[in-house]
């Protein structure tokens, strides 16, 4: 079974592409270390998969509660800290910014909670790998 197929495209940039949706996603290296500088670089990968992630699985929860959010934004750093491995995350920091009409800050809680105890499969990944430390907030929009 094929669920991702990943493309060279010269230099040190590679194209990956969904075998189901054919949506597709660059990664590529700073110049400095051979590349275009004109993709995500790996370990960002990793990020936007988390955010994209447990995005959908608070948006999904507050649906589920009536809770009408109207924009969420979810901040994500990564801090390699590891002396032996400088290339793995040791922290990572993940900040939701919602806004919506009148959300409850206990579902916000309850929602950014479950995601990140039981339903997104990559922060279940990256749990043993690095300290993952989240926050929220609801944005008044000013």
């Amino acid at each position: 079974m094929v669920d991702v197929n990943v493309h060279w495209t010269g230099e040190m940039q590679f194209v990956g592409e969904s075998v189901d949706t054919g949506h597709s996603l660059v990664m590529d290296a700073d110049q400095e270390h051979g590349g275009r500088n004109s993709g995500f670089r790996p370990m960002h990968l990793l990020l936007v998969a988390l955010g994209g992630c447990t995005g959908m699985d608070v948006i999904s929860i507050m649906k589920k509660k009536r809770q009408e959010v109207t924009a969420l934004t979810i901040n994500i750093g990564g801090e390699r800290q590891d002396i032996e491995d400088p290339h793995v995350y040791t922290r990572i920091s993940v900040e939701y910014v919602l806004k919506g009409n009148k959300l409850s800050e206990p579902a916000v809680e309850r929602a950014v909670k479950l995601s990140e105890e039981k339903y997104c499969s990559v922060m279940a990944t990256l749990r043993p790998l690095a300290k993952i430390d989240i926050v929220w907030r609801i944005s008044d929009g000013s």
